[in-house]
């Protein structure tokens, strides 16, 4: 099969309707709100941060003393089908500055996103149940629509990826149409980790990594500098036959290059 047919069917494959895209984003919003409404009842002195959709599923973040097992994992998550259980609506409400404000008097986090929200925009939150959270949403139209589930792991976050503010805990889900949507994704996610470079990497003897060299830097073995020249020359013939031609730039720069690309700030402290 020609490289360019494998490219085109590759993209056929990983492409999904637009309407399922925004739904997904709905229900992956509308799972990371049930999700802190429990977190909430079952650890009340947590404090919230905020919880988007993410391609493949959502997260929420916390800023609490509590570090997030496994067993609380699956807590949670057993606790979150009573709620989608009642199907009880996602309300939209709007409120003045000073009202809203008040409401999130004991969220810091919270405080601190209503305090850069322009005056001419609205500040709204939406509520299930007895749980409200500052949210500009969207959201299905009840817990009911969150179809299945599935709370992944839980990690350590910066505030605002920002390494001086506070570490907050963030649990990290995903939520699908159907089960059979979640079963595919979970499928895939298992097969993925098979197929991990970084385990196959050692196993094979291809490569290895070491404080020296820094984070993501590679010292190609001598079965795996064999590898990547097959698969160079493969990728220059290519290139070559499609009429491409080949150019070499410096793996130094000034530093203004690397400010413009924005990865001097990102990778700064390594």
């Amino acid at each position: 099969m020609q490289l360019s047919t494998m490219k085109r069917n590759i993209n056929m494959t990983l492409k999904i309707d637009p309407d399922l895209l925004e739904l997904r984003k709905r229900i992956r919003h509308s799972a990371a709100h049930v999700m802190a409404d429990i977190v909430t009842r079952m650890f009340p002195e947590t404090k919230l941060g905020i919880g988007p959709p993410t391609d493949d599923g959502f997260y929420y973040d916390f800023l609490t003393d509590k570090t997030f097992t496994p067993e609380d994992i699956k807590r949670i998550e057993k606790r979150m089908k009573k709620i989608i259980a009642q199907d009880l609506p996602f309300i939209y409400r709007e409120y003045p500055r000073d009202q809203s404000l008040k409401m999130n008097a004991e969220e810091p986090l919270k405080l601190e996103i209503i305090e850069e929200i322009p005056d001419d925009e609205p500040i709204s939150t939406y509520t299930h149940g007895r749980f409200e959270d500052l949210c500009a949403g969207p959201h299905v139209e009840s817990t009911g629509k969150i179809a299945a589930y599935k709370l992944l792991n839980a990690a350590g976050a910066y505030w605002r990826g920002d390494e001086n503010q506070p570490m907050l805990q963030r649990i990290y889900g995903t939520a699908f149409e159907s089960q059979d949507a979640l079963d595919n994704y979970l499928t895939r996610i298992e097969e993925a980790k098979l197929r991990d470079h970084r385990v196959l990497g050692r196993s094979l003897d291809l490569f290895s990594m070491h404080d020296e060299t820094g984070p993501g830097l590679v010292i190609w073995h001598p079965k795996g500098a064999r590898i990547r020249e097959i698969v160079e020359d493969f990728w220059k013939s290519n290139h070559y036959k499609s009429g491409y031609d080949m150019t070499y730039t410096p793996h130094i720069g000034r530093s203004t290059l690397w400010e413009t690309s924005g990865h001097l700030d990102f990778y700064q402290e390594n």
